[in-house]
């Protein structure tokens, strides 16, 4: 081996730890500056969420209407109002907890965005956010469904008997509670893209 061999091995070990430092080195920077983006549209999507879901809730706690309705000839007054309905309830109960929810992952979510550190900082904690969005948009999306079903019966009314379309004598109560439901269906889908979200970090980290 010739002294100029020789005097290159340093060389190439030197520039081999270089590398092997600037692999290294700069990786969390490089992991946190794009994660930049979805940490952003992390908070937008949970603000977004806890406002519809509040939305939801607000309107739905507040329908409630009396009228007058015409069977067999007799009117007959009627009153409808959500809690009577075990759906309707039922609704406002996962609802909620969806807006809590956000609430939470909001206060984390902020402080964190605010001290550009990164929203999700490990793998388990991503696997946990992704399970509990996962859990709550089900819940939501299954509490939209059975309002939907009540509130399509009272707009149709019950076939093959006499039993009338509630929903015209009470529009105000129907069409409240349609917005709700609306809302509801609309926070599943930011869940839902919220869940997308964190599919796409652990598929890259």
């Amino acid at each position: 081996m010739t002294n100029e061999q020789k005097n290159g091995l340093p060389e190439i070990k030197v520039e081999v730890a270089e590398e092997n430092f600037i692999m290294s080195g700069p990786t969390p920077d490089r992991r946190k500056f794009g994660h930049r983006k979805s940490d952003v549209m992390h908070v937008v999507l949970r603000l977004l969420c806890l406002l519809t879901c509040v939305t939801s809730v607000s309107v739905m706690a507040t329908a409630k209407q009396a009228s007058t309705i015409s069977l067999y000839g007799f009117s007959i007054p009627v009153f409808s109002k959500w809690s009577f309905s075990d759906s309707f309830e039922y609704l406002v109960g996962v609802s909620a907890a969806v807006a809590v929810y956000s609430l939470l992952q909001l206060l984390i979510n902020i402080p964190r965005v605010l001290r550009k550190t990164l929203v999700i900082p490990s793998r388990n904690h991503a696997w946990i956010v992704f399970a509990a969005d996962q859990i709550f948009a089900y819940a939501i999306m299954s509490a939209g469904s059975a309002a939907s079903g009540v509130t399509n019966l009272n707009r149709t009314g019950i076939q093959h008997s006499s039993l009338p379309n509630f929903c015209k004598p009470l529009h105000i109560f129907c069409t409240r509670v349609a917005v709700s439901i609306a809302f509801t269906f609309f926070s599943f889908f930011l869940l839902a893209l919220t869940a997308v979200i964190d599919v796409v970090w652990l598929s890259k980290y």
